[in-house]
């Protein structure tokens, strides 16, 4: 595809990669869990969130890196660990190594990649964080030394889908994993034994766990799927070098709050002590902007990336999330906002009579 034939926004890719993938491929990319509630609500909560700017103020250069766990940022907006990328295009996760890297992007590369990590590594330097999922002691930490072995940096442990939630739309549609599709990565590692739903559940990983594997492994260990509160405040007890806020993109449980919503009583929480990272339903870069004032240091992004891919490989994908940076970077200049310091609660809208729209603490700032 030509530059100037790309899509213009990120609605329009979601668009353009419905057209262009099988329906069922589609229902797996698109659906959510239960009756989609949660991956609704995910977008609407965004909506919800109206900003109050304020004017008159120096716009500084648009400055929007950040450091995190010791790398300099061009912007806070990572790629979320996504599953069977080569569903979506040939060059799977190479593509979108090279698209995300080429916008300054870092990357976080699924357990269930189809690309191994030094070939994905290789396709573009920012794809340098890894998610696990749980394979029991044994087997998550011979993966963790594998991801050190290849040259990444970080670990995301996925904490919140101890089983795989149902999805009635890509159920509906049929949808199935070719067969020679796998996860190159996880060849040859020793894995809980799959069974009944009681023996699944007592291989799950418990806090424990979390903390043993946050004193062994080679790497630092986020954990992602935090929604409560209390949960991140153990999960930095427990060694976590950082959370994501998040509901796996409402395909785990449904009937959750959206993971912006949770984000403040989170980022409260820690109240900095370690990275507070959200994703789920950013679509804007408002939406970047919304998720810094309640509390991210950064974002990840998920589906657009993926429909990026899905288009135009690495070129959509860069493009996307120039797209979502440059968006990001007007929204701050107007709101009067010169770099992610100055990004705060007071930045939201908040109706709160007699006061007025802001609340006191906001009126001063």
């Amino acid at each position: 595809m030509r530059p100037e034939d790309l899509p213009q926004t990120v609605e329009d890719y979601r668009r353009a990669a419905g057209a262009a993938l099988p329906p069922a491929t589609a229902a797996w990319l698109n659906g959510g869990a239960g009756d989609e509630i949660t991956l609704r609500r995910n977008e609407a909560a965004f909506d919800a969130l109206p900003l109050m700017p304020r004017v008159l103020r120096d716009g500084g250069s648009g400055d929007t890196s950040l450091t995190l766990l010791g790398t300099r940022l061009d912007h806070p907006i990572l790629v979320a660990p996504m599953a069977w990328q080569r569903l979506l295009h040939p060059d799977a996760e190479r593509a979108l190594a090279a698209g995300a890297t080429a916008q300054g992007a870092r990357m976080v590369l699924s357990a269930q990649a189809t690309t191994p990590l030094a070939e994905a590594r290789g396709a573009g330097a920012l794809c340098d964080w890894f998610q696990l999922y749980w394979l029991g002691r044994e087997g998550t930490l011979a993966l963790a030394r594998r991801a050190a072995d290849a040259g990444y940096a970080a670990l995301m442990l996925t904490v919140d889908a101890p089983v795989a939630g149902q999805r009635p739309r890509e159920m509906r549609a049929g949808f199935a994993l070719p067969p020679d599709l796998s996860p190159v990565n996880l060849a040859g590692l020793p894995r809980p034994a799959a069974g009944s739903f009681e023996e699944v559940m007592a291989a799950a990983p418990r806090w424990a766990d979390l903390e043993w594997l946050c004193a062994a492994a080679p790497l630092p260990v986020l954990a992602k799927g935090i929604l409560h509160p209390g949960d991140a405040a153990r999960a930095v007890a427990a060694g976590a070098a950082g959370v994501v806020v998040s509901n796996h993109g409402g395909r785990v449980l449904d009937g959750l709050p959206a993971s912006v919503e949770a984000l403040p009583a989170v980022a409260s929480a820690l109240a900095g002590r370690a990275p507070v990272l959200v994703d789920g339903g950013i679509r804007r870069g408002t939406d970047v902007l919304r998720a810094l004032a309640l509390g991210a240091d950064a974002v990840m992004v998920g589906r657009p990336a993926a429909w990026a891919l899905a288009v135009a490989g690495a070129l959509g994908v860069a493009h996307v999330l120039r797209l979502l940076r440059d968006e990001l970077r007007i929204a701050m200049a107007i709101a009067g906002c010169r770099s992610p310091r100055d990004i705060g609660p007071s930045l939201i809208f908040r109706q709160n009579p007699p006061e007025g729209c802001l609340t006191a603490s906001s009126q001063a700032k």
